[in-house]
């Protein structure tokens, strides 16, 4: 694995630790990362990571299946009822927008891919309801393409730990892609959100039990 080692974050943080041993200890907390959404195709974790926004990945995963038993691929959907959509996922929060951005995003996909969810950014960000956030967890999860995921948790993490000094998800991927090598892109945009969802979160971060506590500048630990 090629190492980059201090790299400039940014223009005001030089963080003292390398990218490999950054990952290392990630690895002690998840080896084998993973996403907390239920999909199985390409399609589903489209529509999951749509219904997510806002809404927890549990309740998420306890409205798929149903939803998937009657619009199991893009051509159900775009021929569906809105309302009949509506109906299928309305114990979710926002769930007329997200349905209507559902169905527009299935007519897209039926209209201009034939049915099938593109596998790069600039396709994936043409579909309704579809930024650069959740184009880049599909790219990751669906595919295993390098992207890198700017979510909340991967927000907090990177201020904490120096990586970045920006609150803008665009200057964080940049500052994030600097300092990761790409062929690390696809394990680092999964252990990321799961290490700030589960780890370094925002309110009591478990920092006795965080295998980074050392290295991570972060003046506020929960020790």
């Amino acid at each position: 694995m090629k190492k980059k080692g201090n790299k400039k974050a940014s223009s005001k943080i030089t963080v003292k630790f390398t990218e490999e041993e950054l990952i290392k200890r990630l690895k002690k907390h998840f080896p084998e990362p993973w996403i907390d959404l239920n999909f199985e195709t390409p399609f589903q974790l489209l529509v999951a990571t749509i219904l997510a926004a806002q809404t927890t990945d549990k309740k998420v995963n306890e409205i798929t299946p149903v939803f998937f038993k009657k619009f199991p691929d893009p051509f159900a959907v775009a021929k569906a009822p809105l309302k009949e959509i509506e109906e299928t996922i309305k114990s979710i929060n926002y769930y007329r927008r997200k349905a209507k951005l559902i169905k527009e995003c299935c007519k897209v996909l039926v209209e201009e891919f034939d049915g099938i969810v593109p596998d790069n950014i600039d396709d994936l960000v043409k579909l309704p309801g579809v930024g650069r956030k959740t184009a880049s967890v599909i790219l990751v999860n669906a595919f295993n393409k390098p992207a890198i995921v700017v979510d909340t948790h991967v927000k907090r993490v990177s201020k904490r730990l120096g990586l970045t000094v920006s609150d803008n998800p665009d200057k964080i991927e940049k500052d994030l892609a600097n300092f990761f090598s790409k062929e690390n892109w696809v394990y680092i945009s999964k252990a990321l959100v799961l290490f700030g969802r589960y780890i370094c979160k925002s309110k009591n971060p478990l920092c006795k039990e965080c295998h980074l506590s050392d290295i991570c500048p972060y003046e506020n630990k929960n020790l």
